[in-house]
């Protein structure tokens, strides 16, 4: 059989569905063969950082790795973004890159990178095949090493000449499943013990806690113990965020509302968190204040983190386990502390979410989106200003229903995103939010999009500006200098795709829009003016000096 043909069939070992890409002469020869499997989709896309993220937040969503495509050179150098999108935010992806035959020159070093070596410190695993018998055998590994707590990205480099091998009686490796260890008892009783002799605990769920059992285990915790509980920007919605322990969404590493809560704590049960997602808190030396950490790994100890406790093993279990320990001291915390701040919290978050000005407020955008779209829809976002103001004010009633990055956070990602989730989900409502600069990063997807017929709202939040550094320039005392630019119209720029385009002058307008929108067929994109001129007042004024007042 033919090496490209043998690679094919173990990525069908693998159960992939999806190769996103974009092919080059180096790999014309696994491109034919993935037209011949007829199991595995190839989408072309027009550029390799919409493949990439495509490819991440499938892995994201179903917790099997995404596949993506490249060839050599500045093909591969375009999926380092992706690549390092997918290591920090724990996403199983397998990168796939061609190269120039490596048993005989073709055309000296034209084009040729040490690819192996750059995706190194970025990935879990890299390696260039040289003999096509090892094909099965790297494919299983590095699928196993993508999936494996913690998920992240690996790559493998597949030479012309060796796709073009003849293999002998090639051998699929069995997929062979595995389970996390268990937490052991001791560790678990001595868990217990700092939660029954804690006044004020409080629960933090992160990223990690982002797997169906453990939504199931944490949701009946709480429900259970009666602990209060808040979540990192990648945590939300793992716990139904309408449910009345709620306290809020730590959007900011300190001095927000919320972090009275925190500062009020007496223990912290922190679940799926590593120092990869930006902080929900600072530690520090001298602290009353004591941190159990509850992951798949032992935590890594930083100056703003070094946890007294680490509960390590499969989470689920870890979280049943507590639950079953402490149930009869149930309600034993009285959580009318924490749900006073919640209360503080909630006023502070409404305050302009029914403000009408135009440009209008990212709180008010926020709140006209959550009142129309269905509780099961889903809202990706860009990397900017307005995914502080989505953490901190959207409740997300469901795991997944709000995907953002806060790891690497890179911008051009929002739109890949919500494609591979409207992909996945065809019968959902999806949003992809964006602002103007993130968007044009990888704006050109909305041709992908269109081919494959996906029904996707599109809304650019629109300040000709990168707003989150000038709101960062603002709070240093500089100049606003260097972070303006003018944007193209648009409403033709997604007509000119196959699309729809909508350039409210209301707030009013803006709802009637995003109502037609989301009820249409294809790109429907809307520009939508915003305001980000209160981003100075609220966000470095107003929440530091309320913090100053509860940290005395």
């Amino acid at each position: 059989m033919k090496a490209s043909d043998v690679f094919v069939k173990a990525l069908e070992n693998e159960g992939v569905e999806y190769i996103f890409g974009l092919p080059g002469e180096e790999n014309i020869d696994f491109l034919e063969s993935v037209r011949k499997s007829g199991k595995i989709k190839f989408i072309l896309t027009r550029h390799e950082q919409g493949a990439g993220f495509m490819a991440a937040t499938y892995g994201r969503l179903t917790g099997k790795p995404g596949v993506c495509l490249a060839t050599l050179g500045p093909g591969a150098t375009n999926l380092v973004t992706p690549a390092a999108y997918a290591q920090l935010g724990a996403m199983p992806l397998v990168i796939l890159t061609g190269q120039k035959p490596i048993k005989k020159s073709k055309q000296g070093k034209f084009q040729i990178l040490d690819i192996v070596k750059m995706m190194h410190p970025l990935t879990k695993f890299t390696k260039q095949v040289t003999h096509s018998s090892n094909i099965p055998s790297v494919i299983r590994e590095a699928f196993r090493l993508a999936q494996e707590e913690r998920p992240g990205a690996v790559h493998i480099e597949l030479p012309e000449d060796i796709a073009r091998e003849d293999v002998e009686n090639p051998r699929l490796f069995d997929v062979v499943d595995f389970k996390m260890p268990y937490a052991g008892k001791e560790t678990i009783a001595e868990a217990v013990k700092m939660v029954k002799n804690a006044t004020k605990p409080i629960l933090l769920i992160g990223a990690g806690a982002n797997r169906k059992r453990a939504s199931i285990a944490l949701t009946r915790f709480v429900d259970t113990i009666g602990i209060p509980f808040f979540n990192t920007q990648m945590g939300k919605g793992i716990i139904d965020e309408r449910h009345p322990l709620y306290l809020g969404t730590a959007a900011l590493s300190d001095y927000d509302f919320l972090h009275e809560a925190i500062s009020g704590s007496d223990l912290i049960i922190n679940v799926g968190h590593d120092t990869i997602e930006k902080p929900p808190f600072f530690m520090h030396a001298g602290d009353r204040r004591k941190v159990i950490h509850v992951n798949f790994f032992p935590a890594e100890i930083d100056e703003v983190y070094f946890p007294q406790l680490n509960v390590i093993g499969d989470i689920a279990n870890s979280i049943l386990q507590l639950t079953e320990a402490l149930e009869p001291f149930a309600r034993s915390w009285e959580p009318d502390f924490f749900l006073k701040i919640k209360e503080n919290v909630s006023e502070h978050l409404a305050k302009y979410e029914k403000d009408d000005r135009f440009p209008v407020l990212p709180q008010r955008v926020v709140k006209i989106v959550r009142n129309i779209l269905p509780d099961d829809g889903i809202i990706t976002l860009d990397n900017g200003m307005y995914k502080i103001w989505f953490s901190r004010n959207y409740p997300a009633y469901i795991q997944n229903s709000l995907i953002l990055d806060n790891a690497l956070a890179t911008m051009g990602a929002g739109l890949p995103s919500a494609m591979m989730a409207k992909e996945l989900n065809p019968d959902k409502k999806v949003i992809s939010i964006n602002g103007d600069g993130g968007f044009m990063m990888n704006s050109q997807e909305l041709e992908t999009a269109v081919r494959l017929k996906l029904d996707l709202v599109v809304i650019v939040l629109n300040d000709s500006a990168y707003g989150m550094i000038e709101w960062k320039q603002q709070d240093e005392g500089f100049s606003r200098f260097g972070l303006h630019y003018r944007n193209p119209d648009f409403v033709k720029y997604a007509e000119s795709f196959g699309g729809k385009g909508y350039r409210p002058s209301s707030v009013k307008e803006f709802q009637e829009n995003l109502e037609e929108a989301l009820n249409g067929k294809g790109i429907q994109l809307i520009d939508l003016a915003v305001d980000y001129s209160l981003n100075h007042e609220i966000l470095n004024v107003l929440i530091k000096e309320y913090s100053s007042k509860f940290k005395k």
